[in-house]
């Protein structure tokens, strides 16, 4: 069935009824790589080629139906959900502690049975958890938040506030949230907001209570540990998202991120390696988002070289967030799409994430395979004459 079709045909049906029949076969899928009996944690499936959805879609039975219909028909086979972003938390909680914290915007109406519909549909789900920007919890916990010289609570160039990530309470509240949502039916953890806020000289100087002299790498690197060392008896993989220029910088972002102290830490290492957000010269590039190919295959293998120097050779260690939308020209479509994914099959890897911050991926689909093939190459070596087209 061709893509449009199909899509207007699931749109009309509830979502209980594109649940396969209990008494079907488990069958192997090229897709899935595993059968039905081997999900929900899909960790047998190495290669996560994904969609991110946020809190709005994903509170949207009808979004919903759309993006399983577009995953059904091309080779995404994961679905990084948010479900605790800067607005609160994105489903019913059953655990006080996450309940006090649960902010006011709205959730997923029945979280378990879209779960339930991902796993039929053989799409690993991945629980968006956004940690240190929590303008909710810093809300409701004003002594867990980044202070002024003054005692006060310091807030960003948007006035938000911003918890501290020294606190140790803060760490169990974040890894609680992890670990229910997993109990729930999430196949992987993805830790986003791993970071310091920017230290602008135009704002007042941060302190953190509780630092004891700890750089903030080393902090970022702890919390990660501790994450994975609880998720992990759960049979999930931790992830993390970090910015693109982590992977080609040597020294510690300001923020706090650093390739070396990160990455042993998470199962997998998301960059966002988005070629609008280099600035102009990056890589020798004149015009970097003009170049989505080059940019990312730089980025991406580099960051397979660093992982090589700290041993860790892990098939799919990297999975780098890709640009679906537009900043500048050109206008990303389908081609864009298509250089970037065979830049990173040509740095080593097999898996990406696009990032769409509507949500709005049907004008990339002709950039999407039908099914999930392996389209890896050996590492390092680039494409002759890409230039992202």
């Amino acid at each position: 069935m061709r893509l449009l079709p199909l899509l207007q045909f699931l749109a009309a049906l509830p979502l209980a009824a594109q649940l396969p029949s209990s008494t079907a076969p488990a069958l192997t899928t090229a897709k899935g790589g595993a059968s039905a009996a081997a999900l929900p944690r899909l960790i047998e499936s190495p290669i996560v080629r994904g969609l991110y959805v946020n809190r709005f879609a994903a509170e949207s039975s009808k979004r919903m139906r759309q993006l399983i219909a577009l995953a059904d028909a091309t080779e995404i086979n994961a679905f990084v959900i948010d479900i605790k972003d800067e607005f609160g938390i994105n489903y019913k909680s059953a655990d006080p502690v996450v309940q006090r914290n649960a902010g006011k915007g709205g959730i997923i109406g029945d979280l378990r049975a879209l779960l339930d519909t991902l796993k039929a549909h053989k799409i690993l789900a991945i629980a968006r958890i956004v940690v240190f920007k929590d303008s909710v919890t810093a809300r409701v916990n004003p002594q867990w938040t980044i202070r002024k010289a003054d005692g006060t609570a310091w807030r960003d160039k948007q006035g938000l506030a911003w918890v501290n990530p020294y606190h140790r309470e803060l760490w169990d509240y974040n890894v609680r949230i992890a670990e229910e949502v997993v109990k729930l039916g999430f196949g992987e953890v993805q830790f986003d907001y791993i970071r310091f806020p920017e230290p602008y000289k135009s704002l007042p100087t941060q302190v953190f209570p509780g630092s004891n002299g700890q750089d903030k790498s080393a902090a970022l690197a702890e919390f990660l540990s501790y994450a994975k060392g609880r998720i992990g008896k759960l049979g999930v993989r931790t992830t993390a998202d970090i910015f693109g220029l982590v992977t080609t910088l040597a020294n510690a972002l300001e923020v706090g991120q650093q390739w070396e102290a990160l990455s042993p830490r998470t199962d997998v290492l998301l960059p966002m390696v988005y070629p609008s957000h280099y600035p102009r010269g990056a890589f020798n590039l004149p015009r970097p988002n003009a170049e989505p190919y080059k940019v990312v295959f730089a980025a991406v293998n580099r960051a397979r070289e660093r992982d090589a120097k700290l041993g860790i050779r892990t098939a799919e260690h990297v999975r780098p967030w890709l640009q679906a939308f537009s900043i500048g020209q050109p206008p990303y479509g389908p081609a864009e799409i298509r250089a970037q994914k065979q830049a990173v099959y040509d740095a080593g890897y097999d898996g990406w994430v696009l990032w769409h911050p509507g949500s709005k991926y049907e004008p990339f689909v002709p950039g999407l395979e039908a099914t999930l093939v392996s389209r890896k190459k050996a590492p390092g070596r680039p494409a002759i004459g890409k230039a992202g087209k």
